[in-house]
């Protein structure tokens, strides 16, 4: 995840254009997480980043009741996935809980709502080709904060790649280091205030911006919701100059 050499605004500019052929599916189909997992499998293996004893690349908590899983599609193909927890001081499930439950436990007993990206998958065919990924991979965390009015976006990476989190996400360091039983390595826990840094972080990468419309289609389950929307098209691209797409208090 090394720094783009386009200026920001040539960068964002690219992204914006790639979006005219991105598509988010949220997966909960059985054979659609098949997929998920065949990628998630692939990826890590070629990252030497398995989860130590692992059976399969899919959990119980792929299927939490407030878990999201998302494959971002480019011309049709799967080419990465993300699985996002909404996190409340009544609903504790996440990632990163289970890594760092001391300091998660410590957001959440301040009465917190937090995002909690995991299982962060791209397929390492592609990744070196079309180094937009991991941010339009990354985008459905914003969108979540915008949709569920969250406090903090919360980042377990490898110490690694902390400089993209802080760079791109604002994102303050929790935790710089801990080795981890699960997977072996050290990761650290970082998280991003958006309620502080929302608005620049909108205004800087446009391409995180989403409408109402899109944030419903990726995160809203209702006791009338039957199936979810078949594709999601990312919004950014048809959002009115200066329309940040979010009431939140940026």
């Amino acid at each position: 995840m090394a720094d783009n050499p386009l200026k920001t605004s040539d960068f964002s500019s690219k992204l914006l254009e790639i979006m005219n052929h991105v598509e988010y599916r949220r997966v909960e189909s059985g054979e659609d997480m098949e997929e998920v997992e065949r990628l998630r499998y692939k990826a890590y293996k070629a990252r030497e980043v398995l989860p130590v004893a692992a059976k399969s690349m899919i959990d119980e908590a792929d299927f939490d009741s407030q878990a999201y899983v998302f494959g971002l599609y480019y011309y049709e193909q799967l080419v990465s996935t993300i699985r996002i927890h909404h996190v409340t001081p009544d609903h504790r499930v996440s990632q990163s809980g289970g890594i760092f439950p001391v300091e998660m436990d410590a957001f959440l007993d301040a009465g917190l709502s937090l995002i909690d990206p995991a299982r962060f998958a791209a397929d390492p065919e592609l990744s070196t080709e079309m180094p937009w990924i991991p941010y339009l991979t990354l985008r459905p965390n914003i969108v979540a904060a915008a949709h569920f009015r969250a406090d903090r976006v919360m980042q377990h990476v490898r110490p690694a790649h902390a400089a993209f989190y802080k760079r791109v996400f604002y994102a303050d360091t929790v935790v710089a280091s801990r080795m981890t039983e699960t997977y072996g390595f050290d990761l650290t826990l970082m998280a991003t205030n958006v309620i502080e840094v929302g608005r620049k972080l909108l205004t800087r990468y446009p391409f995180f911006i989403s409408s109402a419309s899109e944030q419903r289609m990726m995160f809203s389950r209702t006791p009338n919701d039957t199936l979810p929307p078949l594709t999601i098209i990312p919004t950014a691209r048809f959002m009115a100059e200066g329309d940040l797409g979010t009431d939140l208090p940026l």
